[in-house]
This record gives C-alpha cells, sequence and structure tokens, in this order.
C-alpha cells in the first residue's frame, strides 16, 4: 500500500431538506457526490484532497418520535446502494469519504436503529462506526454499548494510505474517555462527524464545538478533521445549525475552518502526517498518551450509565 504523508482533507457541510422517507436519500448523495467532486477537482490546482468528510444527519435525521417509525420509513442496511455510489467514486478518485450519518439497521438486531457512519475508500468500506453516545433524549437510536451481545468493535481504528482513521459523531465529542479510545487504538487522524446545533455551536460566549475539536485534538496528540450540518432552521426544525466545519492540527491550532452560519461549504486544510509521527515520537513534555496512569483512574472501575439498558432506546 503506498502511503501519503501529507496531503489536504475536506470537511463538507450541507444545507438541505430534513428527508422524510428513504426514497429521499438518493437525491442527497447526488449532492453530496458533487461536493466529493467540487473537493478533489476544485482544489487539485492547488492541493491533493485525498479525505473528504460529512456531517451528522446526512442522509437522514430521526426525526419521528418511534423507532418503529425510523424503521419503517428511513433506517437502511448497510452496505447498500449509496455506501456503492460513494465507492465508486473513491475508487475513481482515489480518496476516502467519511459518510455523514445513515440509520441504519442489522438484521441481528431486528428491534433497534443505529447511528452509523462509514468509512469508505478505493478498495470499499473500510469500517463502520456507530454511534455510542446517543444524545439524550432526543434521538432514539441505540447504542451499541446497550446490546449484551454486540460483538463488534465499539471505536474501530484503520489502516489506511493516509494514516490510521478513526471516527466518532457528534455528541460522543463530549466524552473525552471516548476519543482517547480512538487514539489509544493508533488513529493519528480523529474524525467528527457532527450535527451540532445552536447555541452550543460557533457562537460566542459559548463555542462548544471549537473548544471540544480543538481540546480533543491537544490531549490526544492528533489531527481533526470535524464535519458540522449547515442547515436553517426551515430544514432541521426545531434546531438550526451553525456549520463551522474545521480542521485541527495536533498542537490544537484551527488550520482551517468555514465560516460560521448555515449553508453549504467546504472547507480544506492539511494533515501532514510526517510531522506528527516526528512530534509523537520526539516529545517528552506534553505527550499526554505516554503520561497516562490509567490504574489511578479509579472511578472507572464501576459502570455509571446503566449496561444494556435497551429498553430506554425504544
Amino acid at each position: 500500500m503506498p502511503s501519503y504523508d501529507r496531503y489536504y482533507a475536506a470537511a463538507c457541510q450541507i444545507d438541505l431538506p430534513n428527508p422524510a422517507g428513504r426514497e429521499d436519500i438518493s437525491a442527497r448523495v447526488d449532492r453530496m457526490l458533487d461536493m466529493v467532486n467540487y473537493a478533489v477537482e476544485g482544489y487539485q490546482p492547488f492541493h491533493d484532497v485525498r479525505l473528504i468528510v460529512f456531517p451528522e444527519f446526512a442522509h437522514a435525521a430521526p426525526i419521528y418520535q418511534t423507532v418503529e417509525k425510523l424503521r419503517d420509513r428511513l433506517a437502511v442496511s448497510i452496505p447498500n446502494e449509496h455506501t456503492e455510489r460513494y465507492h465508486r467514486r473513491a475508487r475513481e478518485l482515489g480518496v476516502y469519504i467519511q459518510t455523514g450519518t445513515f440509520l441504519e439497521v442489522d438484521s441481528r438486531w431486528p428491534e433497534h436503529v443505529f447511528n452509523t457512519t462509514c468509512l469508505i475508500g478505493p478498495e470499499g468500506i473500510l469500517s463502520r462506526y456507530r454511534k455510542v453516545h446517543p444524545w439524550i433524549p432526543w434521538e432514539l437510536h441505540t447504542s451499541p454499548h446497550d446490546l449484551a451481545d454486540y460483538d463488534e468493535p465499539l471505536y474501530p481504528v484503520v489502516e489506511t494510505e493516509i494514516g490510521r482513521l478513526g471516527a466518532a459523531i457528534c455528541y460522543d465529542w463530549l466524552f473525552p474517555e471516548a476519543i482517547r479510545q480512538l487514539a489509544l487504538a493508533g488513529a493519528e487522524v480523529l474524525v467528527r462527524v457532527s450535527a451540532y446545533m445552536d447555541p452550543w455551536g460557533t457562537a460566542k460566549p459559548t463555542d462548544w464545538w471549537t473548544l471540544v475539536n480543538r481540546a480533543r485534538a491537544m490531549e490526544n496528540m492528533a489531527y481533526v478533521v470535524a464535519a458540522n450540518l449547515g442547515s436553517s432552521l426551515v430544514n432541521y426544525p426545531p434546531f438550526s445549525w451553525p456549520g463551522g466545519s474545521m480542521i485541527v492540527d495536533f498542537d490544537g491550532r484551527v488550520l482551517a475552518q468555514a465560516e460560521a452560519g448555515p449553508g453549504e461549504r467546504i472547507v480544506v486544510g492539511p494533515i501532514d502526517l510526517a510531522a506528527l509521527r516526528y512530534e509523537r515520537g520526539r516529545r517528552q513534555g506534553h505527550n499526554m498518551l505516554k503520561h497516562l496512569r490509567n490504574e489511578t483512574y479509579t472511578a472507572y472501575r464501576q459502570p455509571i450509565y446503566p449496561g444494556h439498558s435497551v429498553s430506554s432506546f425504544r
């Protein structure tokens, strides 16, 4: 496998009407495939864009009040016709696409719906991440943590020619423990697929979006590529979505950020794996991954959120 020590990532935010049924998904994929082309071909005179990231709810949001309605109207299995289309485009352009989320059904757990993003490269689907921390109480999908017989990795990290990539979704990022699992599994690029609404987005004085992305990058000494939904209130009520998609380096520096506010945006920024790997190997100070004292964190020895509490997600 060839390796690319330096390349650019594109965080793409969308502003489309909320889909009412799965028949609306294909048109959304049309638009996102256009944006893949814009990111790769439009910036080609300047940069090699190799990673393209889309936000949470890009294909469907959990707009119905029951899991049954979500399964009936919006949920899809994976792989599907849409992931096949992403695969074809990734193969044509030689890029990696972190899909926006799907509401996913799986025959192994037929009573449940997952909120799922896939990393798709020229080889096909490389990883599938299911949101571990649903935004309670608004999100009805199931956390894989709460299934007693769930046997897939909760925090997958995949080795690619553009580095070791790991993704997590929106609210997951407010739990530093979750993102640290990706870093400890070797992730060099942390991908945030997000629908982060006002007032916790990019607006002062809160600006949790920027604060959290920078903190997760710094404390894990990893790049962060974060794509946020940029939809206006009319498209995704009851919330408005401020965008602000961004790329952050391993010291927490914002390398590129889309203008705050609703609307489609593509923002690109550099990923320098050679610099990251050098710093991870060289640094004695401020190397939090090497300085962890796991045995001292005794508060984690007992579960806090009830395990296997599936009924709360129905």
